[in-house]
């Protein structure tokens, strides 16, 4: 099973703005997926034979960092 990320978007929107859905992307950034909650897009993850994965901390979410990123 290859490590997927899930991750809130819009990508970089201020603190405190709203959550507009989630999408799930490989470690290239391509998007797998879009979804409009977290549960959902970790649910299709498993789904599909992936570990996903989420921020630790949603502005640290640097995917060659692995202690930015816990087991969903």
């Amino acid at each position: 099973m290859a490590n997927v990320f899930v991750e809130a978007r819009p990508k970089g929107r201020p603190e405190g703005s709203a959550i507009e859905g989630y999408v799930v992307e490989d470690h290239a950034d391509n998007v797998l997926g879009s979804f409009s909650t977290q549960e959902k897009a970790i649910a299709w993850a498993k789904g599909n034979n992936h570990s996903p994965v989420v921020a630790r901390v949603r502005h640290l979410n640097d995917k060659k960092k692995p202690d930015h990123w816990r087991s969903a």
